[in-house]
Formats: structure tokens, sequence, C-alpha cells
């Protein structure tokens, strides 16, 4: 007699737990910036009476919300662009060629991965101050970049890995420079790992705030994570709640609506770059 197999209830259920921990807050600050100061401290459960989305441009007009983002949107997207074309060349160079110390350079951004950034703040400092890049755009993007380029490379060169000798070896017979085939046939094949690890990075560097805080004490160029960090100060102080989660869900935003607009180019490109 064949024996049926019983499914285990508990991980969907686990995830399903999971869910609402992540989501609940997320739900609440939404609903809370678009009630009155009174609502959220007596009621903070309930929904509002009447939607108070004037608490939206108050936060990104008189609250500079709006010039926080365009910073944020300034450098994130300079930093990404650099990150996404070194780490994509890096990473090919090293997948696709065999020199000497190939492993030697692999296992040092592997390792800088593992660098915890604080003990590198000083240091860093120093050299942007000295390269008088201090609180500038070019300078928190190039450090931005640093920062991102070691992960970038060691996502990619699983992938490349992963795609088939043969397609180059056709595009050289061709006639085809190595830089055409990187740009023309491998990059495009590439396409999965380049979103999904364009994603992780997007998310890592839109809320990153100690590298911003260190490097950018310029308050015309604050990034996000800084303009919410002295919203929440000021603002408290002013008893202005309904103004402060909205800059909250203002910074939110962005990151929700591209994970979920390319949440299926993420799961494409971890399972693709996984397996040969």
């Amino acid at each position: 007699m064949r024996s049926e197999r019983r499914s285990n209830p508990l991980p969907p259920i686990a995830m399903f737990c999971w869910a609402v921990v992540t989501a609940l807050p997320l739900l609440w600050a939404v609903v809370s910036s678009v009630k009155s100061d009174d609502e959220i401290l007596n009621h903070p459960w309930a929904p509002p009476a009447t939607p108070r989305f004037d608490n939206w441009v108050r936060a990104w007009t008189a609250a500079n919300i709006g010039r926080y983002f365009l910073n944020s949107l300034i450098v994130v997207g300079g930093a990404l662009l650099l990150t996404m074309l070194l780490g994509a060349l890096v990473a090919y160079a090293l997948a696709r060629y065999e020199f000497r110390g190939n492993r030697t350079l692999y296992y040092t951004f592997v390792a800088a991965m593992f660098f915890p950034v604080f003990l590198a703040l000083v240091p860093l400092f120093f050299v942007v101050d000295q390269l008088g890049l201090l609180g500038t755009y070019p300078g928190l993007i190039l450090v931005y970049t640093a920062y991102a380029v070691p992960f970038t490379v060691f996502f990619l060169h699983a992938f490349f890995r992963t795609l088939p000798a043969e397609i180059a070896e056709a595009a050289f017979l061709d006639g085809c420079s190595h830089a055409a085939v990187f740009f023309r046939v491998m990059l495009p094949l590439a396409r999965p790992g380049l979103v999904a690890v364009g994603i992780f990075n997007f998310l890592g560097l839109w809320n990153q705030y100690l590298i911003p805080l260190v490097l950018n004490p310029d308050p015309d160029r604050y990034v996000l994570a800084q303009g919410l960090a002295a919203l929440s100060v000021s603002q408290g102080y002013r008893s202005d709640w309904g103004g402060l989660f909205a800059g909250l869900t203002i910074a939110m935003l962005p990151v929700l609506v591209a994970y979920v607009a390319f949440q299926r180019h993420i799961r494409a490109g971890m399972t693709a770059g996984a397996v040969k």
C-alpha cells in the first residue's frame, strides 16, 4: 500500500507570520502619514477619520524632503551606474579569463565584503577631504561605488561562469573584439543577474546612512537618510508626527516600487546564477 506524503504546514505558517511582522509596520507608517497628530497619539491603530494628504505636501516642501530626495537620486543613480559598469567588467574578466593573480584578486573582493565600513570612515574622511570632495556629489558617488563593487563582483562572477563559452567563441570567429563580445553578447545574456544585483545595490545604497553622515556635512546636499534623521528631530519637537510619517513613507516608496516592479527579475537572477 502506497503511503501518502503528508505536507508540513509549518513552513507556510512561518512565512505568513514573517510577512505579517514585516508588512504591518510599513502599513502602519503609511496609514499614519495621512492622520492628524491627535489621531496618531490617541488612536494609533484606527484608520483616519479624514485622510490628510497635506502632511505629504508639508513634508515635501517645508521639511525639504523634496531636496533630499533629489540628492539621493543623483548620488545613488550615479553610484549605481558606475558600480554596475565596473563590477560587471571586473567580474567578467575574473570569470572568463585565466591570468596570474586571478584567484588573489577574486578573494580580495570577497574579503572586502566582510570589512566593516565603520573602520574605514576616518581614513575615508581624510582621503575625501584631501581630494576636495568632502560634501560633494562626486565624493559620495565614488565612496558608494567602492562600497558596492565587492558584492557586485562576487554576485556577477558566479553568474558569468554559467554563461556558455561557445557563444563567445562564435562571436570571436565572426570578428568581434573582446569589448564587443562583452557589451553586445555577454551583457545581454547576463541581464537577469545584472537586474538582481542592481536592485540589491539600490536597496543598500538608498538606505545608507553612516557614510553620508561622515562624508556629507553640507545640509544642502543631505541625502534622504540624513534628511529623515534631521526631520525626526525637528518635527518631533514641533509635534508634527503626521509630517514625520509622511516623510518616512516618501522615503520608502522608491524601495517598495523597485522591489515590486523587479521581483521576477530578482528571482530569475538568483536561480540562474546558482546552477550551471
